[in-house]
């Protein structure tokens, strides 16, 4: 294949360098798989469900409430029942129990009968309660990509995170995890892998909502998970498909993780993530056209839920003294407390204000006596749940990863919180200030006649995008530009940058016009001593009247 310069300079900043890695990278049928048994415990695992299937034990699979736990359970139930099992499935309450696998629910999973709990997507931290669950007379198998803290539970777990195991690949999605599994089952069971192939799907959403590392297996699964969606024929999901108004045959990465993912993850955070569960294994298209019309309510009551606390945290951070695009003077986070605020939506907003404010950002509501739950976020390089964990007896419940965290904390130690958080915030900043004021920086700069449809449309092959392997990042130097305001009221702003042939680069900002407009203007008017201003963004092919054209979505200027 020949490549186009500029692709070629991408793969090779992203580490792919030999022809054959090259090819691989590129495929459209990629071959980066591994024997699903170099998994720690797999053997031990496919042997204890066959076990319970031949003794015709009652199985119930323990997921979470997000689009990786929606997938995972909805993919391994399909594949259990196929090879013959009595299996159920339970997915906790965001807001009555929390992440993970805690004894109210097996209490009740055990009165319906339960021999075999699997968990997925969830269970590797949970010490205390598999031993419940031994107490209770059930057996519990564990399968998860989470990381493993220093005890690990007295169980089988099927984990590329554990210590002991071995695997290529330490980055699976729990849907990965999962699908894993399944491939085991069908080894060992022989049944038709016909099985497989149509949870493809699931695995492609499962693994691009959960924000893994899409490189190497991800990324075949990732890629073969897109195809199985463009030709899908689950009701439940073609149904979502339609009704949020995208095209069967054409679905994106960006489709997945600003349509698809939000819709199913609104489920748990509105209402119940079962629904969304029972809209990807429904058989009925009408039935599961109903559920996608809920889903979808349920999508439009978050967005209008959330956009009601953006502004109320944004009020309440003008009123503490924080401009409208950075905190005041001295401040190296950002701390917002709610009341009563839903608690399925305050993980976005603090996703929001810290995008915006480019700082870590907490936020806490009350929840019930004299508790508050708090969920935190964090640019890249800050790592929140290393920061919070060194303070851990601060909390009744606290877990995350480097870009998140989620806890519980008694509201008399909210002050303890927050003094704690601007001493460490503190000494992040005077130990390197760039992490807080992180500016977009292009992975390659493209020459201004170098700019074509061949670049924009080879850009597809370097699909499919998420984290570790983003859209390519591009800047392109103009000494010869305009700008006006368009939308309504003036809303965004379109640079026009103009290349060497004459033609015009639209270069759209929807994120931060009026800051644009501020440097555009000052560049301008500085005149051509001011040397070339560089347009940092992401090119894509547009349509108007039948002619394309590239665009550039703009994320930055510098000069």
């Amino acid at each position: 294949m020949e490549l186009n310069p500029n692709i070629l300079k991408i793969l090779n900043k992203r580490g792919i360098y030999k022809e054959e890695d090259i090819e691989e990278f590129l495929s459209d049928k990629p071959q980066k798989t591994y024997d699903p048994f170099l998994l720690h415990d797999m053997e031990a695992g496919v042997d204890l469900i066959l076990s319970a299937i031949e003794n015709d034990d009652k199985i119930c699979i323990y997921g979470d409430y997000d689009t990786d736990g929606v997938t995972s359970v909805a993919l391994l139930r399909d594949v259990l029942r196929e090879i013959g099992a009595n299996v159920s499935y339970y997915i906790p309450s965001r807001f009555d129990e929390g992440y993970g696998l805690n004894n109210s629910a097996l209490d009740r999973i055990k009165s319906a009968g339960t021999d075999l709990v699997i968990t997925v997507d969830c269970g590797c931290t949970s010490v205390e309660e598999v031993e419940y669950v031994k107490k209770l007379g059930m057996e519990i198998l564990i399968t998860d990509h989470h990381s493993i803290r220093d005890e690990i539970p007295d169980c089988l777990i099927i984990d590329p995170q554990h210590p002991d195991c071995n695997y290529p690949f330490k980055y699976l999605a729990g849907v990965g995890v999962a699908f894993k599994l399944a491939q085991a089952l069908v080894e060992v069971t022989g049944i038709s892998k016909s099985i497989l192939t149509r949870n493809l799907d699931l695995v492609g959403i499962g693994t691009v909502g959960d924000i893994v590392p899409l490189i190497d297996e991800n990324r075949t699964l990732a890629k073969y998970g897109l195809r199985a969606i463009n030709i899908t024929e689950r009701p439940g999901l073609r149904a979502l498909i339609e009704k949020t108004g995208l095209n069967m045959g054409s679905i994106k990465s960006k489709n997945l993780s600003f349509v698809i993912v939000p819709h199913i993850n609104a489920a748990g955070r509105m209402e119940d993530a079962t629904l969304a569960a029972r809209l990807m294994q429904e058989r009925d298209s009408k039935k599961a056209a109903e559920m996608a019309d809920r889903i979808i309510e349920c999508n439009t009551r978050r967005r209008s839920v959330q956009e009601e606390l953006v502004k109320e945290s944004e009020d309440i951070l003008r009123s503490e003294g924080h401009s409208a695009d950075s905190v005041k003077t001295g401040s190296h986070h950002i701390f917002v407390q709610l009341n009563d605020a839903h608690e399925g939506v305050i993980g976005i907003v603090a996703g929001r204000l810290k995008e915006k404010y480019k700082v870590p950002a907490i936020i806490v509501t009350s929840i019930e006596d004299g508790l508050y739950k708090g969920t935190g976020r964090s640019p890249d390089g800050i790592n929140l749940f290393s920061l919070l964990n060194s303070h851990s007896d601060l909390f009744i419940r606290f877990g995350g990863h480097a870009a998140a965290c989620g806890f519980t904390i008694e509201g008399s130690r909210l002050g303890e919180l927050r003094t704690i958080l601007e001493k460490e915030t503190e000494g992040l900043f005077l130990n390197n200030p760039q992490l807080f004021n992180q500016k977009p920086k292009p992975e390659i700069y493209i020459e201004p006649d170098s700019v074509s449809l061949e670049f924009v449309h080879m850009q597809d092959k370097i699909e499919p995008f998420g984290k570790n392997n983003p859209r390519p990042m591009v800047g392109i130097d103009f000494k010869d530009l305009s700008y006006t305001r368009i939308g309504q009221d003036g809303k965004f702003i379109r640079i026009d940058g103009i290349l060497p042939n004459g033609e015009i680069l639209k270069c759209l900002d929807f994120r931060n016009p009026d800051k644009t407009e501020e440097k555009v203007s000052n560049y301008i008017n500085e005149g051509s001593s001011a040397g070339p201003i560089t347009c940092i963004g992401f090119l894509e092919s547009q349509e108007w009247n039948g002619r394309e054209y590239i665009q550039l979505n703009l994320e930055g200027l510098d000069y």
